[in-house]
């Protein structure tokens, strides 16, 4: 991995923009993620109450979260972030990712990993997307930006080890 690259980086889009997540963050990304239709179909469905949120976010605080603002309001409208994954040591994985339901099915995600994407690339030749089982729309969405289905497989990258849907956009093909 490339040393300049940076897990927290400052991006800039037409239409939001992404930010390291600060500790004064927590009130509004937990009304974001207090929303139960978000993690519905998600591996940890729960997320949405207080008492599985707050170590989520300390987790996330620990891991290099980055926000994402709706650059018309100013106000956050979820959350994401890069990763290292153990199995593919040398490329990058973009995962953690949580929108407002406002923000669906049109072209804030899109946006987004456009942006994650477009600086990634910048160090590394593949992006990984690792989405639960039972999350189709997530699956859905990484196949919609590109991404192209490798398998599943069992990996740690949620404090235990379970079953992935694993996706890949490389270098050339973006």
């Amino acid at each position: 991995m490339n040393d300049t690259f940076n897990f927290q980086p400052k991006l800039l889009g037409a239409n939001i923009s992404i930010r390291p997540l600060e500790e004064g963050d927590f009130d509004e990304l937990f009304a974001c993620a207090s929303d139960k239709q978000i993690w519905a179909g998600h591996p940890h469905p729960d997320r949405y109450k207080l008492s599985v949120f707050r170590p989520y976010f300390k987790a996330a605080m620990e891991s290099k979260t980055c926000i994402v603002i709706d650059n018309h309001s100013g106000k956050i409208i979820g959350s994401t972030r890069y990763y290292l994954s153990s199995a593919i040591p040398d490329d990058i994985s973009i995962g953690y990712t949580f929108l407002v339901r406002e923000h669906w099915g049109g072209k804030t995600n899109y946006e987004l990993k456009k942006l994650m994407l477009d600086y990634a690339f910048s160090f590394f030749a593949n992006v990984w997307f690792h989405v639960g089982n039972s999350n189709i729309r997530s699956q859905k969405a990484v196949l919609k930006i590109g991404a192209t289905y490798i398998g599943e497989e069992i990996l740690d990258i949620s404090s235990k080890s379970e079953s992935w849907c694993c996706y890949k956009i490389d270098r050339e093909t973006w």
